[in-house]
């Protein structure tokens, strides 16, 4: 009997020679209004956006002071997410709260 053996051998290249590119990120920012209260601005900044007291209450001056305020920077879906939030709990309590977002 002969003993005949065939050796198979195969090799993966997993090499990948493609540039992934990140995502681009957005800025989500509040304006100033004549109507919503400082305490609802500061009470979205933590709620929303997850701000310290002394982070929401900083950034709530740049609005009043500036006119508009950066909450923070996201990826597209986030940033849209949080702007709809903003939105939907400025008229649940009947504030004309604005809110955007803008491409960093």
């Amino acid at each position: 009997m002969s003993d005949i053996g065939t050796v198979f051998e195969e090799k993966v290249s997993s090499k990948s020679h493609e540039k992934v590119k990140k995502p681009p990120l957005y800025k989500v920012l509040l304006h100033n209004d004549d109507y919503t209260t400082m305490e609802f601005v500061v009470e979205i900044l933590m709620h929303v956006f997850n701000k310290s007291p002394g982070s929401a209450t900083r950034i709530m001056l740049d609005v009043h002071k500036k006119g508009i305020g950066v909450c923070g920077v996201y990826s597209y879906e986030i940033a849209e997410t949080k702007v709809d939030r903003v939105h939907y709990l400025a008229r649940e309590h009947g504030f004309p709260l604005r809110c955007s977002m803008e491409r960093e």
